[in-house]
């Protein structure tokens, strides 16, 4: 429960910064135009509809406050602030693809004994080159490679193991020494 209201605390106050970066690009008059506060926002409803395509995977965290960040954007867009409308739109297009990945984790397969979700997705990268496996364990098959400086997001972990998936949708386990936060 501590954790929990820690969570809630943070998201409270990243909520309250957004806020005040949108109200920040409306005093400076941001050099972002209209229409490309329009196609960053077209940008992330695109990017928003492969979650609302299937009942129910909208609910997940991220794609919630994608959403919320969508509106909030065009809401910004009809103040003519275009610069928090194009922030606002880049955020929630970050959030759904966060959001994909979890839900591509969540489908290569049900929770594995010992397995411990995350609280909330964790940025991470690739620290080196390496192989990410099916599952947890040098004796499962590859999936893909990582390069140094890949973005991936870490779900949960077993042991030394991380169930990671990337911005493309792909998924599956990595070593832990194989990964750093940004």
């Amino acid at each position: 429960m501590e954790k929990e209201a820690q969570v809630e605390d943070l998201q409270t106050r990243l909520d309250n910064t957004r806020q005040e970066v949108v109200r920040a690009m409306a005093k400076l008059q941001t050099l972002a135009t209209r229409a490309e506060a329009a196609s960053g926002i077209a940008e992330a409803e695109v990017a928003l509809q492969t979650l609302k395509s299937n009942p129910g995977q909208l609910a997940t965290p991220e794609g919630t406050q994608a959403a919320r960040l969508l509106k909030e954007s065009s809401t910004e867009f009809d103040k003519a602030n275009y610069g928090g409308a194009l922030y606002l739109a880049n955020q929630a297009k970050t959030l759904a693809g966060a959001a994909r990945g979890r839900l591509a984790a969540g489908e290569r397969g049900a929770q594995r004994p010992g397995e411990t979700a995350f609280a909330l997705p964790i940025r991470l990268v690739a620290a080196g080159r390496g192989n990410v496996r099916a599952g947890p364990g040098t004796g499962s098959r590859i999936e893909f490679g990582v390069e140094p400086g890949d973005a991936l997001i870490g779900y949960s972990y077993v042991d030394e193991w991380i169930r990671i998936g990337d911005d493309s949708g792909r998924g599956g386990w990595i070593f832990r020494s194989l990964v750093s936060r940004p």
